[in-house]
């Protein structure tokens, strides 16, 4: 791996000799990655599961029947988007304004929250594994620890304080609903993931994509699974999220007021691979800037000594384990160090 002041050095001289023509090389795709480039195909072809909350606090019926879509849902694709799912429309344009304002911010005020440090309360920086990556995607984000112990207020920016206290909030008890509903899908009770502390952690993740004068040469987030229990993802109109299903990269259409649900990396090892955390990618665009905020449930570097593995209601003969057990902190250290290559890490704790 190239010495990371280096790469500060690099990182810095491509943007003073940028041709805004062209993408810096530090963010250009190797040529291999270019040329094992996987197809595409519209979301007509393969169309997301798209599932309606409506009704599922109503009677037992309807809760049956969406348990039943999200379990599909869960094994076949790893992602669905939700609808009818109780965050306020305006909590939504709330947050998606507070991502703009903040990279609007002059660039000594944003400079002020740069780091690399991920147990910070709130840090902003250009790519996470532009370190340990061959190339760095075409992103900034923002991101703060907003559960079990939220942030002091002084401790976020102005610019997106408020919207991201409440919209945490909001995530945090779709996110309750989420966890019953797959436990239940699980043939579990309701509680179950909860009980195994699948809430104990919500990192906010704010992405701004600028726009890119050569989208065919880098992406906007490179392939990777997430390192999560879930992830709740609000995106706006502009698309380019794609998951890899059944070897072709698939659309997840922006659907307007929707907000997409993926199982993460943790949940594929609990359920003895019975859910599926799917890989995905973001591309870059070259006409508008692209804006999405990311709801990881995981404690990521915090300190949490819950052990994980296997879920043994789910185990028997014929479905033994395949996992080791594993910590949290344990799991992202080495996917942060690993970068994202396009691998799943899943596979360095299978037995």
């Amino acid at each position: 791996m190239v010495a990371k002041n280096s790469i500060e050095c690099n990182f810095e001289n491509d943007l003073k000799s940028t041709d805004e023509t062209k993408v810096p090389p530090l963010f250009g795709l190797p040529s291999v990655a270019l040329s094992e480039e996987k197809p595409s195909v519209p979301a007509s072809d393969f169309a997301i599961p798209i599932i309606d909350f409506e009704g599922v606090h109503a009677d037992s019926l309807s809760r049956e029947s969406i348990v039943e879509k999200i379990k599909d849902a869960a094994e076949n694709w790893g992602f669905f988007q939700v609808i009818n799912h109780g965050v306020p429309l305006s909590v939504l344009e709330e947050i998606k304004d507070g991502v703009v304002r903040f990279h609007d911010e002059d660039p000594e005020v944003k400079k002020s929250y740069f780091s690399l440090d991920f147990a910070k309360p709130f840090i902003y920086h250009n790519n996470f594994e532009l370190y340990s990556s061959s190339a760095g995607d075409w992103r900034d984000s923002f991101a703060g620890y907003m559960a079990p112990d939220p942030p002091n207020p002084e401790e976020l920016p102005v610019a997106c304080r408020d919207v991201m206290m409440g919209y945490s909030k909001h995530v945090m008890k779709l996110g309750g609903l989420v966890f019953e509903l797959l436990s239940e899908a699980l043939g579990l009770s309701s509680e179950t993931l909860k009980r195994m502390g699948c809430m104990k952690g919500l990192h906010v993740v704010c992405h701004y994509y600028p726009p890119c004068p050569q989208p065919d040469r880098t992406l906007g987030t490179s392939r990777h699974s997430d390192n999560t229990f879930i992830t709740i993802l609000l995106q706006d109109n502009i698309g380019g999220l794609q998951i890899l299903h059944q070897d072709c990269w698939v659309d997840v259409s922006p659907l307007p007021g929707a907000l997409v649900v993926n199982i993460g990396d943790f949940l594929q090892l609990m359920t003895n691979d019975k859910f599926k955390s799917d890989v995905h990618r973001v591309l870059a665009n070259r006409a508008n800037p692209r804006i999405s905020v990311a709801s990881f449930f995981s404690s990521s570097m915090n300190p949490n000594s819950t052990v994980y593995g296997p879920i043994k209601e789910l185990l028997s003969e014929e479905n033994p384990p395949k996992y080791r057990d594993f910590t949290i902190p344990e799991y992202t250290k080495e996917y942060i160090e690993k970068g994202l290559d396009g691998t799943s890490h899943l596979s360095r704790f299978r037995i």
